[in-house]
């Protein structure tokens, strides 16, 4: 495959996550990680570090993505910042840990966590499961502690963390509305702490391609960032257009399929 053939690929994945994220109101996280897994098989990438590569070069996209996210929750008094400051000192702690937990797993165990956690965010998807409201916000402690949790699964899965940090947030009975502001805002400190810290723990790792630095593949970062953001914009339009309950359950049936087939492998 020719790099002008490859870049084509990650224009197109770019435009195919950010309009997925648009239209499901999800973290494009969730398909990058898998679509880019596969396509470093098809380039000949090792598999000692294909799902590495994946899982940061996706939190590296996050930076820019979530930055648009943020500037528009905020606009609309969305984000919660009183919640957010002390969730972001566990999340920089987290996501950096989280990073370095994944560089101890091999390519093909990390792998296989990553297609349980895919499944498991399709059968809740299918099944409509959320938490219902059933504790009060905690304490600056105890959100630093949740958000060390939030941001150490994100580093390791490659997401922003709102699949996790939203449902955290209705069950301490935030309004929905700033649930999903407060979890955007979130997704910039994990994107930025778990993306260095796969430059940390992937640097000098012998089976990395070349325009690699550390577990960050440049050129699938630099075309996923170019078309995401402007497709998401597309997927929130057709969102008011298209049956987003029915495809959102055909989204999770291929979810279902692509975390089985890491099972699987």
């Amino acid at each position: 495959m020719t790099l002008i053939y490859v870049f084509a690929s990650y224009l197109a994945l770019g435009a195919l996550a950010g309009t997925l994220a648009g239209l499901f109101g999800i973290g494009g996280g969730l398909i990058i990680v898998p679509v880019l897994i596969f396509s470093f098989g098809l380039q000949g990438i090792s598999p000692e570090v294909a799902a590495h590569l994946a899982v940061g070069t996706s939190l590296a996209t996050i930076v820019f993505t979530s930055l648009s996210s943020i500037r528009s929750h905020h606009k609309h008094e969305a984000v919660r910042w009183d919640i957010f400051r002390p969730m972001a000192v566990g999340i920089v702690v987290g996501a950096v840990v989280g990073a370095w937990s994944a560089s101890l797993l091999s390519g093909p165990a990390l792998e296989l966590v990553i297609g349980v956690f895919v499944i498991a965010v399709a059968i809740k998807m299918l099944t409509g499961a959320n938490p219902k409201p059933g504790r009060v916000v905690p304490g600056q402690s105890g959100l630093v502690a949740s958000g060390g949790i939030i941001g150490w699964a994100s580093a390791i899965f490659g997401i922003g963390g709102g699949t996790l940090t939203v449902p955290y947030m209705t069950w301490c009975n935030v309004r929905m509305q700033h649930a999903v502001g407060t979890s955007a805002a979130c997704g910039l400190p994990i994107a930025v702490a778990g993306a260095l810290g796969n430059v940390w723990t992937g640097w000098d790792n012998p089976y990395l391609p070349e325009y690699s630095v550390g577990f960050i593949y440049l050129p699938a970062l630099l075309g996923i960032i170019l078309t995401s953001v402007l497709f998401a914009r597309v997927g929130a339009a057709l969102a008011h257009r298209l049956d987003a309950a029915v495809l959102k359950r055909i989204f999770a049936v291929v979810l279902l399929v692509v975390g089985l087939r890491f099972l699987l492998s």
